[in-house]
């Protein structure tokens, strides 16, 4: 019987969760496929940001763990695919105040964003120089410590600047997303400073790409039901999340090659 690439990449991801790693000759001996077969779905799992490959296998990646740097570059086409869909469904109007949230798929919204003029407030210096010399934007940064391991403004000041303002969205990045626990966070200070955004905003919308699903992290920042609005990429996920009856914004797959898609 023949396994398509999705049932494999299903499969492969199940002996990550398992194991934390996975070889290539075992994989295409478990899976009765070509080790060529497999190489392509590891790239295409790399791809979405499940995992990192390695000499003759893959590592299981926790993004929610790691540094900024490195973070930036895992599901890059996924991110962007998920910035342009909110983007282009007309959710930010001119004249709107938006809270962004630091993190790489917020960073990618905010390059994508060409609503004016706008209010942005944002704890994120990386997201502030995207919007420093435009004039038709009301850039305010709130300040506190400065986390260089995430690159952004954290602690009591930082909470307390944004309890200062009332906008129309909060637009936060997900360490973790689960349809029963809500959004979490690894970091209580990022999950006070997310709160904050929530508290501060109308409505709330959380991005996140595949690879933030299905996993709960220590603090809370929102419940289900504090979520207006989800924006992912995740199409297997949009079920789930509806069931709690939150609002699902579906962005296009990042895209794979034809040949490893068909086989």
């Amino acid at each position: 019987m023949r396994v398509f690439a999705r049932e494999r990449q299903a499969r492969i991801l199940a002996e990550l969760q398992q194991h934390g790693r996975v070889e290539v000759s075992a994989l295409a001996a478990l899976l009765e496929v070509s080790e060529d077969s497999v190489r392509r779905d590891l790239r295409a799992l790399s791809v979405l940001g499940h995992l990192q490959k390695t000499h003759g296998g893959a590592v299981l990646l926790d993004p929610a763990r790691m540094d900024w740097a490195d973070r930036a570059d895992v599901a890059a086409a996924a991110k962007d695919a998920i910035a342009d869909a909110v983007a282009g469904a007309d959710l930010v109007r001119p004249g709107n105040t938006v809270l962004l949230d630091a993190g790489s798929t917020v960073l990618a919204l905010a390059r994508a964003l060409e609503v004016r003029p706008l209010s942005v407030v944002t704890n994120s210096p990386d997201i502030a120089r995207v919007f420093e010399a435009d004039p038709e934007v009301e850039l305010t940064v709130a300040g506190g410590r400065w986390d260089r391991r995430s690159r952004h403004f954290t602690g009591s000041a930082t909470v307390a600047a944004l309890a200062r303002h009332r906008a129309d969205w909060a637009f936060l990045g997900a360490c973790a997303l689960d349809p029963d626990a809500g959004a979490t966070s690894v970091s209580a200070e990022d999950a006070d400073v997310k709160t904050a955004m929530v508290r501060a905003a109308r409505r709330t919308a959380v991005l996140a790409d595949s690879s933030k699903h299905d996993s709960v992290a220590p603090h809370l920042v929102l419940p289900p039901s504090g979520i207006d609005l989800l924006v992912t990429e995740d199409g297997p996920a949009v079920a789930r999340w509806r069931d709690q009856a939150v609002q699902v914004l579906v962005a296009p797959p990042a895209e794979q090659d034809d040949a490893t898609a068909a086989s």
